[in-house]
């Protein structure tokens, strides 16, 4: 059983991943790109308009993206002031404390981002220059607090603890684990 959820993790960080290094890339080609032709050839900036709208999108989905990827690669931020003084028993109760105050909020900001998202969907807002519907932005931060509720509930049970093994695929200096 842990082996199975192991790598169904295993594979949601991996398209959490490729899918946020994808969109960067595809994001700086394309805003690269805008730049040029503002640049160059500014009498068709106007035609590229939508540029800033998509990149926009993209950026928001790699933020959210990024927070899974950030839990899962133990990346997060910790200040050691007291971190150093406890002793192994206490930094696990802290780590459980933070790991339970992380699930409820990541719980209640999914709550929050589905209703947002349906109010915004039932409005039937559409982008002004992609024509896209508004509330695909909207649906990045349920994917991203949704992921980071999961890394968390790993972490918890000890499924998946980056401090004590790193996820696959990661690099520590020069070699892929």
């Amino acid at each position: 059983m842990k082996r199975s959820i192991e790598a169904a993790a295993d594979g949601w960080g991996a398209i959490q991943r490729h899918s946020a290094a994808i969109l960067m890339i595809v994001m700086t080609a394309l805003y690269g790109f805008n730049v040029f032709v503002r640049t160059a050839l500014p009498q068709f900036a106007a035609t590229f308009a939508w540029i800033e709208e998509g990149s926009r999108y993209m950026l928001i989905w790699i933020v959210f993206l990024a927070a899974g990827i950030a839990l899962e690669a133990g990346r997060h931020v910790l200040i050691d002031l007291l971190w150093a003084r406890l002793g192994p028993p206490a930094r696990r109760w802290v780590f459980a404390l933070i790991d339970v105050a992380g699930i409820a909020f990541c719980v209640l900001m999914v709550i929050l981002s589905v209703q947002l998202t349906l109010f915004v969907a039932g409005t039937g807002q559409i982008s002004p220059t992609l024509g896209l519907p508004t509330y695909i932005i909207y649906v990045a931060p349920i994917v991203g607090f949704a992921s980071l509720a999961l890394g968390f509930v790993l972490r918890l049970f000890s499924i998946r603890d980056a401090r004590n093994k790193p996820p696959a695929g990661e690099w520590i200096g020069d070699q892929q684990l």
